[in-house]
């Protein structure tokens, strides 16, 4: 509970520093592009929490994003309807996720090195599909389809409900969803088990392997997922950019929201303020006018000192038990 207070305090106060950043800053186009941001960096970050609670690591997920945006152009350009080509490039991901699971699994690969080799393999493949050349979602002109994807990008990620982006509700629903089978299902128990002690839930009779796999199965699938709604908000990507650092910003949200990367820890509304935490310092980069280069390093700082807080107020409730 201490940490959630800590990270929410986080949040609040970039939360201030922003609003306070200039009128424009207090805008309802302001809050939305963060909610469009938070939904695009939150469902990456719920997927790899649920990883790391269960002892594992993603380092591939940038890329599985940039593969699953150009495979999800290339799909629309072959003639297949939004709907399908972004039921197929989710369950490409998801295969993705099985891929990386049975290696760690079955052939006891290290996580580490088996998504480092899949970051190189995905983002490869994305740049070999497209010449290294990007690639746009309105390849074709005819009006059918067009319409069609105007259609769909307005049902995932341009249209609102009162007032919020449907990219932060698929967000929310994520989080509900995820949540409810984390804290409320023993089957999100046995995550928890498995990455606090994982010899200790076998000898308990748990199917550590399965639950493993299914792990990385979640956090696969929400990239794929991730990389349709990038696609649809951007219109155009990159397989060199698109995704690029995700993983990275990814993990950190969700060990500032309290995941620890020893595993068995974290909470999925933990990893919702966690996820907060880049977008809204993306926007006080933007409103203070700190160039492009020198962004990186203000947001590599801030989380940063955000992590030695996070560790230290950790520290400290474990003293006080």
């Amino acid at each position: 509970m201490i940490r959630l207070l800590g990270v929410l305090l986080m949040v609040v106060v970039l939360y201030v520093v922003f609003v306070t950043s200039g009128e424009s800053a207090r805008s309802v186009g302001a809050h939305q592009d963060i909610a469009n941001w938070l939904g695009y960096y939150g469902i990456v970050t719920v997927g790899v929490g649920i990883l790391i609670i269960s002892g594992g690591i993603d380092l591939s997920i940038g890329s599985v994003v940039g593969l699953g945006a150009v495979s999800f152009s290339l799909l629309l350009r072959h003639g297949y309807t939004p709907f399908v080509a972004a039921v197929l490039v989710v369950l490409g991901s998801s295969a993705i996720g099985v891929f990386h699971g049975l290696l760690v699994t079955k052939l006891r690969l290290q996580p580490f090195l088996v998504t480092l080799c899949g970051l190189f393999i995905y983002r490869g493949l994305a740049r070999w599909l497209t010449a290294g050349d990007s690639i746009g979602i309105f390849g074709r002109t005819d009006e059918a389809y067009v319409r069609q994807v105007k259609a769909f990008q307005e049902l995932l990620v341009k249209g609102d409900v009162f007032g919020v982006k449907n990219q932060l509700i698929a967000l929310i629903v994520v989080s509900v969803l995820l949540g409810l089978f984390l804290h409320g299902t023993k089957w999100g128990r046995y995550l928890y088990a498995i990455g606090a002690n994982e010899e200790a839930a076998r000898y308990a009779g748990i199917a550590t392997d399965t639950y493993k796999i299914l792990a990385y199965v979640i956090c696969s699938t929400l990239a794929g997922f991730a990389s349709v709604l990038f696609t649809l908000d951007n219109s155009t990507v990159s397989p060199v950019s698109a995704g690029s650092w995700l993983e990275l910003y990814a993990i950190t949200g969700a060990v500032l929201g309290g995941c620890s990367l020893r595993g068995g820890e974290g909470t999925l509304p933990g990893m919702f303020l966690g996820a907060a935490i880049l977008p809204l310092l993306r926007q006080i980069c933007s409103f203070w006018e700190i160039s492009g280069e020198v962004e990186y390093s203000v947001i590599g700082a801030f989380l940063l000192v955000g992590t030695i807080a996070d560790e230290l107020i950790k520290r400290r409730g474990a003293l006080r038990r």
